[in-house]
């Protein structure tokens, strides 16, 4: 009997333990299934489920604390959140980034406004207190926040630049971040707008890039004029060129390269025409003078004056003329010179019946030749002193009672076109004016045709043989031959050309340089440079000056690819040769393995023109 008690007991307990072990598998399973499910329904499959008993354990690594408490919160909801382990991980904040400092300045008639976010000012002085010198501080709208975060390389450059380019531009965008600075601006004429652009692409930071927007209002072209002329060798050229918009230029254009042989022809546009079939009135004579076989054609507004070549017969004249005259439009009248054979003294001799005013590069100019009488004399140097100073004209003029009525209009007109010049010559006669000289502006040939054109009247026939010389041009500012070559050695200074280990080939980074140097010598293409290659003095001399003088080709070729005119460039490969350095060192080394510019003189030039052609001996295991 109690062996059967103690077996009943022990068979009790075992139906109970494993009972229980039944029931707690079962609920493990339960809540890991019940969990799981709203893990998933919540997009949480990040997370992970595991069961002890009653106890249910969370793990993985949550994206950020906010989503681990929703986790437990929404695990929660559907348990017992006493029975919630949570063991989650929640991963690691990125480092938050430095914000990008930038500056939006606007400047009108109105003020300056200032909107960006900006590094705090180490030297106290605000981009509000370093405008004040143009305008007053109650007109400048100051919206810039400032953050205490590292400055990046060239903001402090770059904004200095933009500060100063507001200063000059009265209306103007400027947009400044540490690797860009984006100006937007009016200016008030095409030269103009070319003075602006150089000044800023000649004064920007290095390292910063320049994006420019400058525009320029059409300007009033009062009288609206035009010259072409063409020689009896079908050379064609236009001493001025109005148009009204760029489809009037090109017909104008491909009319003259139709007449004859013309080189980079330009047209103005401007407002001003003085009817809608100027376009059609110009190529009705510019056809013309060339079946006349040459001459010049004047229009001044609607007044045209076409003057033919002196071998012209007068039954081609006639015939010709009488076409064109049907041919224009209406509106436009035509006043047509068959000349006699022009001779030109150009002394102002006793026996020449002409007015000769010639003024020398350093600004001294000589009158000489016939004049009415002595108060027309009084006009004329009067006139002159005011146009060139009282201290740089020399009057050596006599009378001559016979000269022509309009004679002090034709001398007052030369006079005024020699003005439009550096240097050069006007020579006046009774139907003839020429103009000779060296200018420093692009539009002087316009300027003194559309002068002579509104003197002269009728009597419009002259001729202008104007050179134009960009380092006369101040519009220009161009730097002078030593100032390209120590800017573009002054940018080799601060980063240097790389080439690729024993190679002549330019590195990536190295580009960024060169396109740089670019911008400096498309402002010096006119100089004469020398690109010179050295290497350091590891592996053989004859291999050396060879790699040396591939590199040099390597840059000349890259500054062509960049849209530079290297006529005026040769490259050599000097070696070892010259080193700045120790070649015992690394660092020496490094130096030693370089490019430079050097200005070629003319006896200079000509012994490099020479030797540019040379064979260099091949080698096997050139330096690096």
């Amino acid at each position: 009997m109690r062996l059967k008690t103690i077996a009943a007991f022990t068979s009790a307990a075992a139906l109970s333990v494993g009972g229980a072990w039944l029931s707690a598998g079962w609920v493990e399973a339960r809540s890991a299934e019940v969990v799981t499910s709203e893990l998933i329904d919540g997009r949480h499959e990040w997370a992970t489920v595991t069961t002890d008993g009653l106890l249910v354990a969370l793990g993985g690594e949550a994206p950020d604390e906010a989503t681990r408490f929703r986790v437990v919160s929404q695990v929660g909801a559907v348990i017992d959140p006493d029975r919630i382990v949570d063991n989650m991980d929640v991963k690691a904040r990125a480092k938050i980034e430095s914000p990008r400092f930038s500056v939006e300045m606007l400047r009108n008639v109105d003020g300056v406004s200032l909107i960006g976010l900006i590094p705090p000012s180490e030297d106290g002085d605000s981009i509000t207190e370093q405008l004040e010198d143009i305008v007053d501080v109650a007109r400048i709208t100051d919206l810039l926040e400032t953050a205490s975060y590292p400055i990046p390389p060239n903001w402090e450059a770059a904004l200095e630049f933009s500060i100063d380019a507001l200063r000059d531009l009265e209306r103007s965008k400027i947009s400044v971040s540490a690797d860009l600075v984006e100006i937007t601006a009016i200016s008030d004429s095409p030269e103009s707008k070319r003075r602006i652009e150089s000044q800023l692409a000649r004064n920007a930071p290095s390292g910063v890039r320049l994006a420019l927007n400058i525009s320029a209002p059409r300007p009033v072209i009062s009288p609206f004029t035009l010259r072409f002329t063409l020689d009896a060798e079908g050379k064609a050229a236009f001493d001025a060129c109005s148009a009204y918009d760029e489809d009037s230029s090109s017909r104008i254009i491909r009319a003259a390269s139709e007449a004859g042989s013309i080189e980079k022809p330009e047209c103005a546009i401007g407002l001003g025409v003085p009817s809608p079939n100027w376009t059609s009135a110009v190529e009705v004579a510019i056809a013309g003078l060339k079946d006349i076989g040459g001459g010049s054609l004047t229009f001044s507004d609607a007044d045209i004056t076409l003057v033919a070549l002196d071998t012209t017969s007068q039954g081609t004249f006639d015939r010709v003329i009488g076409e064109i005259d049907a041919a224009l439009p209406d509106v436009f009248s035509m006043h047509a010179v068959l000349p006699e054979k022009v001779v030109v003294n150009g002394t102002g001799a006793v026996e020449a019946i002409e007015f000769v005013a010639t003024r020398s590069p350093e600004g001294l100019v000589q009158l000489r030749g016939r004049l009415p009488d002595d108060g027309i004399e009084q006009i004329v140097g009067s006139f002159a002193r005011a146009q060139f100073g009282s201290d740089k004209v020399y009057l050596a003029t006599r009378d001559d009672a016979n000269l022509p009525q309009d004679w002090p209009v034709r001398v007052l007109a030369a006079l005024e076109a020699l003005a439009a010049l550096e240097n050069g010559s006007a020579v006046v006669q009774t139907d003839y004016v020429e103009i000779r000289g060296v200018t420093g502006d692009k539009k002087a040939s316009n300027t003194i045709s559309r002068t002579l054109a509104d003197k002269l009247g009728d009597a419009e026939n002259f001729e202008i043989n104007i050179r134009y010389d960009e380092l006369l041009d101040t519009q220009l500012d161009l730097p002078t031959p030593e100032e390209c070559v120590a800017r573009i050695n002054t940018m080799l200074n601060a980063s240097k050309i790389v080439f690729e280990p024993s190679s002549a080939d330019i590195t990536t980074e190295a580009g960024r340089t060169v396109d740089r140097i670019a911008e400096i010598a498309k402002q010096c293409e006119r100089v004469r440079m020398e690109i010179g290659g050295y290497t350091d003095s590891q592996g053989r001399e004859e291999m050396n000056t060879d790699l040396s003088q591939l590199r040099a080709d390597s840059v000349r070729a890259a500054l062509l690819s960049r849209r530079v005119l290297t006529g005026n460039m040769t490259s050599k490969g000097y070696g070892e040769a010259d080193p700045i350095a120790d070649n015992d060192t690394a660092e020496g080394r490094e130096a030693n393995r370089r490019i430079e510019f050097k200005l070629l003189t003319d006896a200079r030039a000509a012994a490099t023109d020479e030797t540019e052609g040379d064979d260099t001996p091949e080698a096997e295991t050139p330096s690096e």
